[in-house]
């Protein structure tokens, strides 16, 4: 892969523009005032609770959003209250949440997954990023299916250097590539203090933190007691529960 004049220009533009949104990557937000952003798609992935901790990944290395497709039966615990910090959107196929990403978003999609035409992702080399990104991750076991890879307009893979596993866990494979886009996209660093980076404020209009959802979960427990009709917290045949119904943008 060759040197490339527009991945360089966008990079000098973000330099540009990295000592102004200093104060504001310190003050909240994550700071992206470049306009480049990344998103993490999230379809069918095979453990419910791996959303929660890709929402910790996704906020640590500033992912502006998560788009699930698919199934709605996920919840955010795990977390750690880094879901309160991100956008959450729902697309029931992928052909709807391609349109959203391309029209409404202008983002490239890019599939992780260890096949042939995959850009490794090294430092010292060029990478196929361009813009605005949306990342789908293979679910754990079988990895991207064909349906997933038409989904995708490019693929990248992270090279291995020991001999003891065959892939990485989700959440691990969605750390090292978006702190990868981060680095290239010349996202701000978040402030230091004390040995850990400043967290922002909740953001109401975001995920609910941990704190409320159990209040939630206790809440609609007392009133499945009296036969409310309300989501159950629990799969019971075609009865899904999803804690994040109440966090999706429309």
């Amino acid at each position: 892969m060759g040197s490339d004049g527009g991945a360089e220009e966008i990079q000098a533009v973000a330099k540009g523009e990295s000592s102004s949104s200093q104060s504001s990557a310190a003050a909240g937000g994550n700071g992206n005032q470049n306009g480049i952003e990344s998103i993490v798609i999230v379809h069918n992935v095979a453990k419910r609770h791996n959303v929660g901790t890709l929402a910790r990944s996704a906020t640590a290395f500033g992912a502006a959003e998560m788009v699930l497709v698919g199934r709605r039966d996920y919840n955010c615990f795990g977390s750690h209250g880094a879901a309160c910090h991100l956008r959450f959107r729902h697309f029931p196929s992928l052909a709807q949440a391609r349109e959203y990403l391309k029209e409404q978003r202008g983002a490239d999609i890019c599939g992780v997954e260890i096949r042939e035409d995959a850009h490794p992702l090294i430092p010292q080399q060029s990478t196929p990023f361009r813009r605005s990104t949306a990342f789908l991750l293979g679910n754990e076991g079988t990895g991207l299916s064909p349906r997933e890879c038409e989904f995708c307009d490019f693929f990248v893979y992270i090279p291995q250097y020991g001999p003891g596993t065959a892939s990485l866990n989700v959440t691990v494979a969605a750390s090292i590539v978006l702190h990868h886009f981060a680095a290239w996209a010349c996202f701000p660093e978040r402030a230091r203090s004390g040995g850990k980076f400043l967290v922002a404020d909740r953001t109401a209009a975001r995920a609910p933190c941990p704190e409320s959802v159990r209040s939630l979960v206790e809440e609609r427990r007392l009133k499945r007691e009296t036969q409310a009709d309300l989501l159950e917290l629990e799969d019971q045949g075609s009865k899904s529960t999803n804690l994040l119904h109440s966090i999706f943008h429309d």
